[in-house]
């Protein structure tokens, strides 16, 4: 029998904003409230990234640890994976454009994960990317990534290794190869980013034969791809996420009130089509992870 399909729901994100959304949860206390409804509706993991209360993207450590806090001090049981992207982007100048322009975010790799080593959560995600993305660069070097993998590994956290495109598959295959990542390793494939790969079943099939064997992985697809490439995962034995980092609409037009609301719509597709949904503690299993004590 297959195993049961674990459901990760990214919350917030750092670019969907509350002018696209009124939904979005911006607040520590909004983001965690997210974050338990997510779980009570069948998510087993929950992706988090921090706002300031008026929806900026925050990388303060005191937000990230109020919603951690939270998250540990409810009844749910949950599995946080913290997010490591932000302190990625370059802004190319103008009409100089080796000189930072405004909306650039580039910190050094210790910086980005200093959460991750104070907080101790049991997942953090850790991006393979280096690509244009919107009127940014998105840059992770593999010196950089290096200094980022060791920190998550001596704060003994589970990277998710995000991956865009087939060449971020190769850096990562390398990091494995070289005994910097665990295997079996914990991959999740982003597609629909606009000059990253392409949400199509021809993609993901692609993408999924590129990983090490016995890997885990999940796949999520972004905007309006976000509930035909979950079908898609599943159909190949893969992971899902949902959310509202990913995707604001429940269907065409009408706007998902709530992250719970996107992880229902998941857990009534996974189970129409065959599957069951897997709760936290199977989920530690499946992944091999231990559950993190309150700090």
């Amino acid at each position: 029998m297959a195993n049961p399909t674990i459901i990760s729901c990214a919350v917030t994100g750092n670019i969907t904003s509350v002018e696209s959304t009124p939904y979005l949860p911006v607040t520590p206390e909004q983001i965690a409230n997210s974050c338990l409804e997510a779980v009570r509706a069948g998510a087993a993991i929950v992706h988090i990234h921090v706002r300031h209360p008026d929806g900026r993207p925050s990388m303060e450590l005191q937000h990230y640890r109020e919603v951690v806090d939270r998250l540990r001090a409810a009844d749910e049981d949950v599995i946080i994976n913290l997010t490591t992207g932000p302190g990625g982007r370059f802004v190319p100048g103008e009409p100089e454009p080796s000189i930072a322009g405004p909306g650039t975010t580039l910190l050094p790799p210790e910086r980005r994960v200093e959460h991750i080593a104070a907080l101790r959560p049991e997942i953090c995600s850790l991006d393979f990317n280096t690509m244009y993305s919107g009127s940014s660069v998105v840059i992770n070097t593999p010196r950089n990534l290096g200094i980022m993998a060791d920190i998550i590994r001596e704060a003994g956290v589970r990277p998710e290794l995000e991956v865009f495109d087939t060449g971020d598959i190769q850096l990562a295959n390398q990091f494995i190869q070289e005994g910097r990542i665990d295997a079996p390793a914990l991959f999740q494939i982003v597609l629909g980013v606009r000059y990253g790969a392409i949400a199509t079943p021809e993609t993901l099939a692609y993408m999924k034969s590129l990983l090490p064997a016995k890997s885990h992985w999940a796949a999520f697809g972004i905007g309006r791809w976000e509930f035909p490439m979950l079908a898609q995962a599943w159909l190949l034995g893969g992971h899902v996420r949902v959310g509202l980092e990913d995707n604001i609409y429940l269907e065409k037009g009408v706007l998902a009130k709530s992250n719970a609301e996107l992880v229902h719509k998941a857990v009534r597709i996974l189970k129409e089509l065959g599957g069951s949904i897997a709760t936290p503690g199977e989920t530690r299993e499946i992944l091999g992870i231990k559950k993190q004590p309150p700090r």
